[in-house]
């Protein structure tokens, strides 16, 4: 007999994987009103991998947007734990130098420090995904419009002109489960189903790096530092080098054995060798492995991001070695980029070609990131190696060691773990939807970025004589962001009109806010970049608005158009 049972459901969009992408993409879509069905192999509060931990500022911004910034920043470790970046020739072993970064209780006020003063009404947060997970999981759990499917797993999808229809599997019963929708996310990390089936490959380096990695319980090591306490502590030392991550400020330790280029197997070193050597303890110390997270830094990106109804995030659409936290936060923002774009087509004021913007954007972006990761890494890896054994010794020429390798890993690392430019730099140069006016945006580096309101570029943090960020401000739509008052804005407020695309003005002191850019009006999406600016209304409104929910016909007519009338209203 047959008990094979059938379940039939029905949502706007099947997000494929609960993972801090997945969840964030959900509440984001959920709070533009639209439906969302989840769809999760693991069951519920069943922890991930001891992985990520970072939560960039730009992410930091998205959780401030979506109401939970308080319960993440509540998260990870102990209010008063430093989250400084130590150098020391073992965990327990001599300090060459520290990266300052400010503990979550001063977060907000510190003002000292290459970590301070970022351009945000959110700066970063170190916490560990083992933490960070369950507080989007319960976020999302709650939020009405977001159905979890626990245990689940999408193992195949159809799509046609009006939606996608997967199967899948239930995976505690005998349970097919049909889910109807609009539209599919596949945020279903590295072995992405989703990125297969859309027939996407990923191409790029396979390896850069093998990091022999270990979780540990070990609540005698931080009796053991003599130094002031850091949330990640980097062993430079002629024998074996390595990275050791406080993951609650107590007991609990992932440590990252980087192994050299011709150790190409996991167990090519001894672990507990590696461990020991890269805390600096004896065999009298004792510890206990809590599971192997043994990984491979790659550069690969998808070459297409996007099949018709379904669209592919984070891991699934890129993977590289995690210098500067960008893995899971550059996941986060595709999905930030991608649920506006989609909840527009939804609400019906878009076209459906506006979804072209959303592989056009983010793509190159993560290209481009993954490279800054991998020659980072190679640096990084370079500088490992060249440890002289000085720094080991007692005296003079062993100060004069430490001194000049402390300075070398503070001169080449700052960048990655103050990484500004990563975080506020980054534009989009070739979007179908953006009206470019001919200026190039400013460059940027991993560290540093200049503020810009070139489009494509994030809209500078300012604050509002009210006390609000700019950020803070923004409409759910596109926003007119008003300089002078004097400005005519009825122009763009009737086109907009016109053309059913919902547009918030607001109108912003220059001088209370200290905005010291010539412009008067900013066009500014939901997702903070720039999408057009000028000095006045342009000539034709009803085409940059054409332009803005993707609905102008010839993509080459489109951008010549919209850029002359930027160009002439931004000199007007």
């Amino acid at each position: 007999m047959n008990n094979i049972q059938t379940q039939v459901l029905q949502t706007q969009v099947l997000i494929v994987g609960a993972g801090p992408v997945g969840l964030t993409a959900a509440m984001d879509l959920a709070s533009r009103g639209i439906d969302v069905v989840v769809a999760e192999i693991r069951s519920p509060g069943e922890p991930p991998n001891v992985k990520c931990n970072h939560v960039s500022a730009r992410s930091m911004e998205v959780f401030r947007r979506l109401g939970i910034v308080r319960e993440v920043r509540e998260g990870g470790l102990p209010a008063d734990f430093p989250n400084d970046c130590a150098y020391r020739t073992a965990v327990v072993g001599r300090e060459l130098t520290r990266i300052p970064i400010p503990c979550r209780a001063d977060r907000y006020t510190a003002t000292r420090g290459p970590d301070t003063d970022w351009p945000t009404p959110e700066p970063p947060h170190r916490i560990n995904q083992i933490y960070l997970e369950p507080i989007l999981f319960a976020a999302a759990e709650a939020w009405p419009g977001i159905r979890i499917l626990n245990r689940v797993q999408v193992e195949h999808f159809e799509q046609g002109a009006d939606g996608v229809v997967a199967r899948a599997q239930d995976l505690d019963n005998d349970w097919t489960i049909t889910i109807a929708a609009d539209y599919l996310i596949g945020c279903d990390g590295g072995r992405s189903t989703v990125r297969r089936l859309i027939g996407s490959r990923l191409s790029g380096t396979d390896v850069v790096q093998r990091v022999q990695s270990t979780y540990i319980q070990a609540p005698a090591l931080k009796d053991l530092i003599t130094q002031k306490p850091a949330w990640m502590t980097m062993s430079l030392n002629p024998r074996r080098c390595g990275t050791t991550v406080s993951i609650d400020g107590r007991d609990f330790w992932l440590i990252h054995n980087h192994l050299a280029p011709d150790e190409l197997e996991f167990d090519s070193v001894d672990r507990d060798w590696a461990l020991r050597t890269i805390l600096g303890v004896d065999d009298r110390f004792q510890y206990d492995i809590i599971s192997k997270e043994d990984w491979v830094g790659r550069r690969l990106v998808a070459d297409r991001f996007r099949d018709r109804r379904a669209f592919i995030c984070g891991d699934a659409a890129h993977l590289w070695i995690p210098y500067a936290g960008y893995g899971m936060n550059a996941g986060i923002a595709d999905a930030v980029d991608l649920c506006w774009i989609l909840a527009s087509v939804l609400q019906g004021w878009a076209s459906p070609a506006l979804l072209d913007a959303y592989e056009a954007e983010r793509q190159p972006i993560t290209e481009q990131v993954s490279h800054f990761a991998m020659n980072h890494a190679l640096a990084v890896m370079g500088q490992r190696r060249a440890v002289p054994p000085e720094v080991e010794i007692d005296g003079e020429v062993g100060d004069a060691a430490r001194s000049k390798v402390g300075q070398a890993a503070y001169d080449l690392n700052v960048q990655q773990y103050c990484c500004a430019g990563l975080n506020f730099g980054y534009y989009y140069d070739r979007s179908p939807i953006i009206a470019y006016d001919g200026e190039a945006p400013p460059p940027y580096s991993m560290g540093s970025f200049t503020a810009s309101t070139v489009p494509g570029a994030r809209a500078p943090h300012v604050w509002l004589t009210d006390g609000r960020s700019l950020l803070d401000a923004l409409g759910p739509a596109y926003t007119l962001v008003r300089f002078d008052r004097t400005i005519d804005a009825a122009p763009l407020v009737d086109a907009a009109a016109r053309s059913g695309v919902p547009l918030t003005v607001l109108d912003v002191d220059r001088a209370g806010a200290g905005f010291d850019f010539a412009e008067n009006l900013l066009m500014v999406r939901p997702d903070t970049h720039i999408a057009w600016r000028g000095m006045a209304a342009p000539l034709d409104p009803d085409r940059l608005f054409e332009r803005l929910r993707g609905a102008a016909s010839d993509p080459a007519s489109r951008e010549h158009d919209s850029a002359g009338e930027a160009a002439a209203a931004h000199i007007a």
